[in-house]
């Protein structure tokens, strides 16, 4: 312990040395480049407090507004998906036979483009040429009318807003 005191200060005179050596150079330069150089330290200052403090702050305050405006937007989108969810859940269940008749009506809706088959609690729904408006309205009947939800999809577009495919979809109140 008491050599750290001793380290210290060596230290301390070697920085004393330093800056005396550093004041007869400062010193010793004429009148004119002492001016110079204060002016190119003071530049470099300025510079160092812009980029350093300055510029990320103004950037900061630039760049925020419309960030906060965007996260503002996205709670509403999650705070409504939210209670969507909450109120999906508090609907009751729906019996299996009630659910297979919903299903069954909303695809005879969809035509000759969409095959249904029952399974116990699934059921598969065959797609071939159905448009994607037709598509989601059959989605929508579904889980209001048969608290039906999808649990393999599988569809392809063959042409534009046409698509084939398969939908798999459980029926009941089980996970």
């Amino acid at each position: 312990m008491s050599r750290s005191p001793d380290i210290a200060d060596n230290k301390l005179q070697g920085l004393h040395g330093g800056l005396r050596q550093l004041r007869r150079w400062w010193s010793a330069l004429p009148a004119r480049e002492q001016r110079l150089l204060g002016l190119a330290a003071a530049l470099l200052g300025l510079f160092l407090l812009w980029s350093l403090a300055l510029a990320p702050a103004w950037h900061t305050l630039r760049t925020a507004p419309p960030l906060l405006a965007a996260g503002e937007g996205q709670l509403r989108v999650m705070q409504s998906l939210a209670s969507e969810a909450a109120a999906l859940r508090a609907v009751a269940p729906v019996p299996l036979a009630q659910a297979q008749q919903a299903l069954s009506a909303a695809s005879e809706r969809l035509g000759e483009g969409a095959k249904l088959s029952l399974q116990g609690e699934r059921a598969l729904l065959t797609l071939k040429g159905i448009s994607g408006e037709q598509l989601k309205g059959w989605l929508a009947e579904a889980r209001a009318g048969a608290r039906a939800r999808v649990v393999e999809a599988s569809l392809s577009q063959t042409s534009p807003g046409l698509y084939d495919g398969s939908l798999t979809l459980a029926l009941g109140s089980g996970p």
